[in-house]
This record gives C-alpha cells, structure tokens and sequence, in this order.
C-alpha cells in the first residue's frame, strides 16, 4: 500500500482491485493497494494553432488563423477520461459557409466570439474547456484576394473621406 499524490495541474487515475463502478477513479491523492495500478494524468491546457481553410456563403474561399487554448474542465471527473479536441475547423467551416464574406469581414469581432461559442458548445460535450482563443485577422486564399481588395476598398473610402473634410 503506497500512498500517491497529484501535482498542481495532475489527477491520479487508478484502476484495478476495489473498484466496481466505475473502473477509473480520478482522485488529487489516494492510497494504492496492491492489485491497483495508477498513472499521473497532466491535465494543462494545451494551445492548438490552426490555418482554417474555410468558404463563404458565396462560396469565397478564405483562410482564418486561430489559437486555442483548450483543456479538460477540471470540476468533471468523467470529462477528462474522454477527452478529444477536434471540432474547431468543422465548426469554423460551418459557421463561416451560413455567412457571406462582407457579413465576416465587417463583423469579424461578432464572427470570432460566434466561433468561440459554436466551438464551446462542440467542446462541451467532450468535457472540454476553451481557455482562450485568438482567432487572428482573416487571409485570402492566394487567387483570390478579396480581404485586400475590401480593405483597399475601406482605405479609399475613408481617403475620399478626408478630402471631403
């Protein structure tokens, strides 16, 4: 009999002798017994970097970089047995094809906090957590350039602007 201890960001997950329902125990520390094996699982946050490669309503493609910072949510034992981070390209890729690119280009800061929820929401049913995001500013696929064009578009716009001033 061996007594264990978890550090800061660690759970113990014990199986073996002594335990029924259910076969994993998660514990911060817990006496071993002979018959039980036990592992340190790191339960750290985890960025994850990803170049979406998605397309408009009008079918534009476009490419979104974004950061995640994602981990298993601490308060759910259950959670952190099962979980597998993968959903935000899907979800980018869908939230991004019900809008047009003028809709995402104006309103990239509702479109980054529509992603974090639709994401969120996704995460959720793996026990998992979004700690931050950082979705970047949005890039054209080479070919088509229609980010730069609308931002010339803006530039001349605010120049005719001034002028007029």
């Amino acid at each position: 009999m061996v007594y264990r201890v978890a550090g800061p960001s660690e759970v113990l997950a014990i199986t073996g002798s002594f335990f029924t329902d259910p076969d994993i125990v998660l514990a911060k520390k817990k006496w071993i017994w002979p018959g039980q094996k036990w592992v340190k699982v790191d339960l750290t946050p985890v960025n994850y970097t990803f170049q979406v490669q998605a397309m408009s309503a009008e079918k534009l493609p476009f490419i979104l970089p974004a950061v995640f910072t994602i981990g298993p949510k601490v308060d759910c034992n259950e959670s952190m047995l099962r979980a597998r981070p993968g959903v935000i390209e899907g979800e980018t890729r869908v939230l991004a094809a019900s809008m047009t690119m003028e809709e995402i280009f104006r309103g990239t800061k509702s479109f980054k906090q529509e992603v974090f929820d639709k994401v969120q929401l996704e995460l959720d049913q793996f026990g998992l957590r979004i700690y931050d995001a950082n979705v970047k500013q949005l890039v054209d696929v080479p070919g088509h350039e229609y980010f730069s064009y609308l931002g010339q578009k803006t530039q001349m716009e605010a120049a005719n602007q001034a002028k007029l001033l």
